[in-house]
């Protein structure tokens, strides 16, 4: 299954947690590492804390959605994760936003992420990894790049 994965850390050393957060994915039990987005410059959105960097995975895995979670969830504990109050600033953030074309609603998991249409910092990385996607329910995702110009987004070297 190709699943799709948001990266974005804000605290500490943002880049080197999401080039960790890259190579534990490349090392993860049940898939393989295809692609990766560069890394982007954002500013928070419903959040406060510094600058966010962010990126787009493209994973080959042989992993439920639920299990892909479970691990991406480990990777962020492993970067000790805290969860204080909602959209808090982060050392990590894994957000599985895309499962193959599938539609996943559960009480701990969604997808495609929602918002994710909504965010340059998804939206920018993600159509430089795979320009043709298709957001289930959505449509293209090329279609929502109009919709998030104006939303801050650099992209880093």
């Amino acid at each position: 299954m190709i699943a799709y994965i948001g990266i974005g850390a804000n605290l500490g050393d943002a880049r080197g947690n999401v080039l960790d957060a890259l190579a534990r994915l490349a090392r993860m039990d049940g898939g393989m590492l295809v692609h990766t987005s560069s890394m982007y410059r954002t500013a928070p959105i419903d959040s406060s804390g510094d600058d966010y960097i962010n990126a787009v995975a493209c994973l080959d895995t042989s992993l439920g959605a639920h299990d892909l979670l479970a691990a991406m969830q480990a990777i962020e504990q492993a970067h000790g994760r805290e969860r204080p109050y909602h959209n808090a600033p982060r050392t990590l953030d894994l957000d599985l936003l895309l499962y193959g074309d599938e539609t996943i609603a559960t009480d701990t998991l969604s997808v495609p992420h929602p918002r994710m249409h909504e965010r340059a910092f998804v939206i920018a990385p993600l159509l430089e990894i795979a320009p043709d996607i298709v957001i289930p329910g959505h449509g293209a995702a090329r279609d929502f790049a109009q919709l998030v110009a104006g939303q801050t987004i650099a992209k880093l070297d």
